[in-house]
């Protein structure tokens, strides 16, 4: 991807927000920070851990990136925690 269409892309994100599918299929904007559970040891994290989202970025790949205590990490290490109301 170049670095014209990253920004196309990017006009539209904001590193203090998140779209996310509940399990009840209901679209949620989560704003930052929003709670995570860490799913396995990465970095200084470990397994079952609960932390806090700060930020979230995009890589060059669109790779979601979640901002923790100053450290990056993929998405894919963490399970988002939110409350769900059926409504």
């Amino acid at each position: 991807m170049e670095d014209h269409e990253l920004a196309d892309v990017l006009q539209y994100s904001s590193p203090t927000e998140l779209y996310v599918i509940t399990y009840y299929n209901v679209l949620k904007l989560l704003f930052c920070p929003f709670r995570v559970k860490v799913l396995s040891n990465v970095g200084l994290l470990r397994k079952g851990q609960l932390v806090w989202v700060s930020e979230v970025k995009v890589t060059t790949e669109l790779k979601t990136i979640f901002i923790i205590n100053g450290n990056a990490y993929h998405y894919h290490s963490f399970e988002i925690l939110i409350e769900e109301s059926i409504e």
